[in-house]
């Protein structure tokens, strides 16, 4: 295995450990601290975490080369904590096997793709990948902010703490 594939299959595990962790400290909220309006960019926790889920979507499909449903970033796809959650273990799973899949070329390989305003681009795949893991980590760090006004305490997210405890 090569370097590319291995960084890449780490990150794809780490991001599901993270969101794992994050999810789990969330189901401890009441509903409606959960779903409260505060001052974030996607307004709530859950809108966020909503986010979250519609641009691992959006890469995902460019990356597959298949259409995503995603007309807007703030696009709700679940209007409920447990949808959301299912939705984002499942979406994990897939990107998983997805860089589970990748060769050492197919991450040098270069992608076209359209913007959601129609922009036509085009991108080498790892650089695609880096970009989805670190925006991940980038609204992660929004919702461990937005957990941090809640009585719940945030979770530890760092990559150390994943690697110590999976060994990955």
């Amino acid at each position: 295995m090569g370097y590319a594939s291995e960084h890449f299959r780490r990150m794809a595990r780490f991001n599901a450990w993270a969101n794992d962790r994050l999810f789990g400290a969330c189901r401890k909220l009441p509903e409606a601290e959960y779903l409260r309006t505060r001052p974030a960019f996607f307004k709530s926790i859950h809108g966020t975490l909503n986010h979250l889920l519609v641009v691992d979507r959006l890469w995902l499909g460019r990356l597959q080369g298949t259409s995503s449903g995603i007309y807007a970033l703030d696009q709700e796809l679940y209007a409920d904590f447990l949808g959301l959650h299912v939705a984002r273990q499942a979406e994990d799973a897939l990107l998983e096997a997805y860089v589970d899949g990748l060769t050492e070329e197919d991450f040098l390989r270069r992608l076209s793709f359209a913007t959601l305003k129609g922009e036509r681009m085009s991108e080498r795949a790892d650089l695609i990948l880096t970009n989805l893991f670190n925006h991940q980590t980038h609204h992660r760090g929004q919702v461990h902010d937005l957990l941090c006004q809640t009585a719940v305490a945030p979770p530890e997210l760092d990559f150390i703490r994943f690697r110590h405890e999976t060994g990955q």
